[in-house]
């Protein structure tokens, strides 16, 4: 049987955490720096925990007023410096409410540039291992994030979007680019199944490509995002393919 985990972006002030978390089985909740605050980190954990979804950190650029979807110039020790006290301070709310952090995925500009930085990979990779070399890494297959976190000892969970449009080099079409958003939920949720069952996605060229996945992302702020959510739930379980989280 196939097996895939489906996780989502959440803690972002998008309002679909709640309905959002029965339809997942991982939640990368923010940690106050692109979005988020103790209280919307407290309130993701503990909806979390009440769906038995696993919890991971998904740290940013520290810039809100662009949803950390700006790629910043931040020196590296300034970059690595802030990307601790992000998974701290959401390690620091989980611990507290009996939780612990499962993975970790970067948000935004941050995990864009990290998909092909070498440099800002390492750095990414670094936080991790530097935190805890234990958990995982959310990051696209083949991508400079993975590369970077293999010989530190990282596991890297290969991640794939449903809701989002891939170019024909395998990269997100991005986002300032017609057609780059999945909004609607039969498109989204045959492209999960495709990536899960089938290892390949439509390309925005109309070709295909093969692709790795071992967790599904969707994004809470995508327009219809709870829609959306549960098509894709409904559609892996009607392809049989069984939905957890990946174990670190």
């Amino acid at each position: 049987m196939n097996v895939v985990d489906l996780n989502s972006d959440l803690g972002e002030g998008a309002g679909t955490d709640d309905e959002i978390m029965p339809s997942i089985t991982s939640a990368n909740v923010a940690c106050g720096a692109h979005a988020g605050d103790e209280a919307t980190m407290r309130h993701t954990v503990v909806a979390a925990m009440r769906h038995g979804v696993a919890i991971g950190a998904h740290p940013g650029y520290r810039d809100p007023a662009n949803f950390g979807r700006v790629a910043l110039d931040v020196p590296r020790d300034a970059l690595l410096a802030d990307l601790a006290a992000q998974l701290d301070a959401l390690r620091h709310v989980a611990s507290a409410a009996g939780a612990r952090l499962e993975h970790v995925k970067a948000h935004g500009a941050l995990y864009n540039r990290g998909e092909r930085d070498d440099a800002i990979a390492a750095v990414i990779a670094e936080a991790v291992r530097s935190f805890d070399g234990d958990l995982l890494l959310f990051a696209p297959a083949g991508s400079a994030m993975q590369r970077a976190a293999e010989p530190l000892g990282i596991r890297v969970a290969r991640e794939g979007f449903a809701d989002r449009a891939y170019e024909p080099d395998g990269t997100l079409r991005s986002r300032r680019l017609p057609g780059s958003v999945h909004t609607d939920p039969a498109t989204a949720a045959a492209q999960a199944v495709a990536m899960a069952r089938d290892r390949r996605v439509r390309t925005s060229d109309g070709g295909s490509l093969a692709i790795e996945v071992d967790t599904i992302c969707i994004h809470g702020d995508t327009p219809g995002a709870v829609a959306i959510a549960r098509a894709v739930r409904a559609a892996l379980a009607n392809a049989e393919i069984d939905v957890r989280p990946p174990k670190r």
